[in-house]
């Protein structure tokens, strides 16, 4: 029996109440089921995956198209499902609140904004800037009921800025101005992801795990963290697969590159059971 919108969002909200998950990210709604299949508790968008699969760079795709794309994965499955909605797609505030009343609006159980620019001179926004951005969305949200989650992410190490003092001052104050959630996409060390989690404890951290990793689930565990989101990893591991068998093809005529595909029967059975 399908979900609720509510029953999605009260059961993300309890995932983050103890123990650590995974909130893997798919990039349409066949890998979405696919996850799903797997028994994953919920979902979360990838930007870059989604406009890849577009055929545009990640921060490349319209609005009206990213909230067709998260109302389509609520839909498709009964998992909760996190929006990737980067910095609001809004130039101010004001913009931030009008946009993520429209996310909501999709059914999403949750939802991030980030602190970056897209300007390679000027990468982070200014704190007092991301702050207002990041109450706009909490107003817009709780205007609408309350019941999504708001991540706040500060984006230092993934733009090249990996000052960690500032990282953590950012996330206190993303998490005073109504973060539910805490993300600092790029940290990876073991003393990095303790003092991030210390620092805005008791909210619940997420890591990113975008790439091989020493750390394992039980470690991220032991660490503090409450959920690990992969980003666009899944969909990049699919775009190698298929880089790897189209240069064989195309540079020396094999078909080799076929070995790993996944067996047609095993795909057909999940959507059969959609």
């Amino acid at each position: 029996m399908s979900l609720t919108v509510q029953q999605k969002r009260a059961a993300f909200k309890a995932l983050h109440n103890e123990g650590c998950f995974l909130l893997p990210n798919p990039w349409d709604i066949g890998s979405a089921l696919y996850l799903q299949s797997l028994g994953f508790k919920a979902l979360a968008s990838t930007s870059s995956g989604f406009a890849w699969s577009r055929g545009h760079p990640d921060g490349g795709v319209a609005l009206a198209d990213v909230l067709t794309h998260l109302r389509a994965l609520v839909e498709a499955t009964d998992l909760p499902v996190n929006a990737d909605f980067e910095g609001g797609h809004a130039a101010d505030a004001e913009g931030v609140a009008h946009n993520v009343r429209l996310a909501v609006d999709t059914g999403v159980a949750g939802l991030s904004i980030e602190d970056s620019t897209g300007n390679r001179d000027a990468p982070l926004r200014d704190i007092e800037d991301a702050v207002a951005r990041m109450r706009a969305a909490r107003a817009a949200i709780d205007a609408a009921g309350g019941d999504t989650l708001l991540v706040g992410r500060a984006e230092n190490f993934i733009v090249g800025r990996p000052d960690l003092p500032d990282t953590i001052a950012r996330l206190k104050a993303y998490a005073e101005a109504g973060a539910d959630c805490l993300y600092a996409p790029g940290i990876h060390t073991r003393e990095q992801i303790a003092a991030i989690v210390a620092a805005v404890a008791p909210k619940p951290v997420n890591l990113l795990v975008g790439s091989a990793s020493v750390l394992t689930m039980q470690d991220i565990a032991a660490l503090g963290v409450r959920r690990v989101s992969v980003g666009g990893g899944l969909a990049r591991v699919a775009w190698g697969g298929m880089q790897r068998a189209a240069r064989l093809l195309i540079e020396e005529g094999r078909f080799d590159g076929f070995a790993d595909a996944a067996p047609y029967p095993e795909l057909n059975a999940v959507f059969n059971h959609k």
